[in-house]
């Protein structure tokens, strides 16, 4: 998701509570104080550039609130493909979080980047958010990107650094703060696959977090 409600098993379906499971502390009898909360009334927000030029498709517009920024450590390979599954992936990350932030788990922008499984498991972490009245808050950092793909399909390994990420909560517009520990740092690994639309849309993510690979 991931980011937030990204998550600390291999599969999204464990990673449907990222930051619900912890935003970077490793004390799971909290999980409940560690719920992105968001004061969106009144919310300034940063519009996202559009990812990808690739194909024609008509691209939901990103809009983020202000407190919430993402680093992405991955330059351009050089290839088109690589590159679009890059971007469109992207996008597919910030659009999760603006669901997050509108409190809307059927939000059409992150429905246009998920697909099968992996919409599947994303709605359900964002409604984690919405019963919590809460949202993302804070810094995100993703780096060391693995892309592989032939044709249509494509897989897409990654890593997320939620150190500085953290949940906010609506009513008492309260973020919590949590102490970065090994689980600030997220492993995952995408499978994705190319629409008729030229979109890259993600159809399966897992996540490992605390992963050796993505420490820093």
């Amino acid at each position: 998701m991931n980011r937030p409600l990204r998550l600390a098993t291999v599969a999204l379906t464990a990673s449907a509570a990222l930051l619900l499971t912890s935003c970077g502390s490793g004390d799971e009898s909290k999980d409940n104080d560690k719920i992105a909360g968001a004061e969106q009334d009144g919310a300034k927000k940063s519009a996202s550039p559009s990812a990808s030029d690739s194909g024609s498709a008509d691209r939901p517009k990103i809009e983020l609130p202000a407190d919430l920024t993402y680093t992405f450590d991955w330059p351009k390979t050089g290839k088109k493909a690589d590159d679009a599954i890059l971007a469109d992936s992207e996008q597919s990350i910030k659009a999760v979080d603006m669901a997050i932030a509108e409190q809307d788990p059927a939000n059409k922008a992150y429905r246009f980047y998920y697909e099968g499984e992996a919409a599947a498991q994303t709605q359900k972490f964002i409604k984690a958010y919405v019963d919590a009245k809460a949202r993302t808050t804070g810094a995100y950092r993703y780096y060391n990107p693995a892309v592989s793909g032939d044709g249509a399909f494509a897989s897409l390994v990654y890593c997320e650094d939620q150190s500085k990420a953290y949940d906010k909560y609506l009513k008492k517009d309260k973020v919590n703060k949590t102490p970065a520990t090994k689980n600030s740092y997220v492993l995952y690994a995408a499978k994705l696959q190319r629409n008729d639309a030229g979109v890259w849309v993600t159809t399966q993510l897992n996540s490992t977090r605390g992963s050796a690979k993505c420490q820093p």
